[in-house]
């Protein structure tokens, strides 16, 4: 059995560890000592400063990785919060704080579980890896998949100690419209690119979106707006609009680009031109890596007959004594990276998943005792 004292302190330094995407080098350097301290074969960061722990195999198996990451949202007003968000306090049996859920109690979870695999080889290495910028659209993730590639990925977000075996994808797309700025009083002598943008806003539910027998129909938010203006009495010239498409598998960024492009043309008043576009972010790893990445990330669903699915289950109803659901996530996770790489992602990690980015996160103490002992029997009994 797995040290769940040992386990409960690693989180709690883990909360007490502030780590927003680009800021992980403090967090990166205590798991890697916590690995290294557990006796963990091999243990080091790569050029993007994921985490990587291995616990070598004896040779009979394929591989199998343990996967999460290192960095969380802003906590917000942190007067809302009923106990400090970075405090690690534990009340009643939780752990509060910002990543008790997402994600550092799944990554305590997933480092202190496997770590019994010292003491009796497992048939094939076991890698734990955490890895940066999740966040923020998957640095680390599209970076590791590149180098590390495992036929199963435990992805561990939370999922309240059950079995998730995929999600939508989600791409951002940014709708640009440009008319003729002028005076507010005189709003006949230009081109309000806002009346565009109101025709487009109305017919946005109308756009071609694909459809899944399991996931349901593609979505389609709108959710940033902004104008080149900063006073009430102008009417602008240009306006931006994000839009939040969560898109089933087999529709990709094209997909969305084109249907929304239609939307937009029927839209566009007199003289009012337009364009819509997934943007690109150029991000900066704390190890100074930067890498150009498009705003999409795709969705993955693996069947519910998968050997990997179907023995992560077994496992999972075997340790809670009861028969759990097999579901699916309602957001989008790395997961869709690994699967893109050719991998098979296979989500379980302890942890409600509806109080992740919340000023109420906390996680049950007793769920993350349940999770060591699943990852343990997951490592050896996933088929691969």
């Amino acid at each position: 059995m797995a040290d769940l004292e040992r386990c409960v302190d690693f989180l709690r330094r883990l909360v007490r560890t502030p780590s927003l995407p680009g800021e992980e080098r403090e967090i990166a350097e205590l798991v890697t000592a916590e690995m290294r301290a557990l006796g963990f074969d091999e243990v080091r960061a790569d050029e993007a400063g994921n985490v990587i722990g291995l616990i070598r195999g004896s040779g009979g198996a394929p591989p199998i990785q343990f996967n999460t990451h290192l960095d969380h949202v802003d906590v917000g007003d942190i007067a809302r919060w009923p106990h400090p968000p970075f405090g690690g306090e534990i009340h009643d049996g939780r752990l509060w704080g910002r990543g008790a859920v997402d994600i550092k109690g799944p990554l305590a979870a997933q480092v202190y579980g496997v770590a019994p695999l010292l003491e009796r080889r497992p048939p094939g290495d076991v890698y734990v890896t955490c890895v940066v910028q999740e966040e923020i659209g998957g640095v680390g993730a599209r970076h590791l998949a590149g180098h590390l590639v495992t036929p199963v990925v435990i992805v561990g977000e939370p999922s309240s100690n059950t079995v998730r075996r995929g999600h939508r994808g989600r791409t951002e797309l940014l709708v640009h419209l440009i008319g003729c700025s002028v005076h507010a009083s005189v709003p006949e002598r230009g081109i309000n690119p806002l009346t565009s943008l109101g025709r487009f806003l109305v017919a946005l539910e109308s756009a071609e979106r694909g459809e899944h027998p399991e996931l349901g129909r593609s979505s389609i938010a709108p959710t940033l707006l902004s104008t080149d203006q900063t006073s009430a009495n102008v009417i602008p010239r240009e306006v931006w609009l994000a839009c939040d498409w969560r898109n089933v598998p087999g529709e990709t960024g094209a997909d969305a680009l084109a249907a929304l492009r239609a939307v937009l043309a029927a839209s566009l008043g007199e003289g009012a031109e337009g364009a819509v576009t997934i943007p690109e972010f150029e991000r900066r790893a704390y190890t100074g890596l930067r890498m150009r990445i498009p705003a999409e990330n795709p969705a993955c669903l693996l069947p519910l007959d998968h050997p990997a699915v179907v023995a992560a289950s077994r496992v999972i109803d075997e340790i809670t004594g009861e028969q759990r659901p097999v579901g699916i996530w309602e957001f989008a996770t790395d997961g869709g990276h690994y699967a893109a790489a050719g991998m098979s992602p296979v989500g379980f990690g302890p942890g409600d998943p509806y109080l992740a980015h919340t000023v109420d996160e906390q996680i049950e103490i007793a769920e993350l005792e349940q999770a060591l002992a699943i990852n343990g029997r997951l490592a050896l009994e996933v088929p691969r």
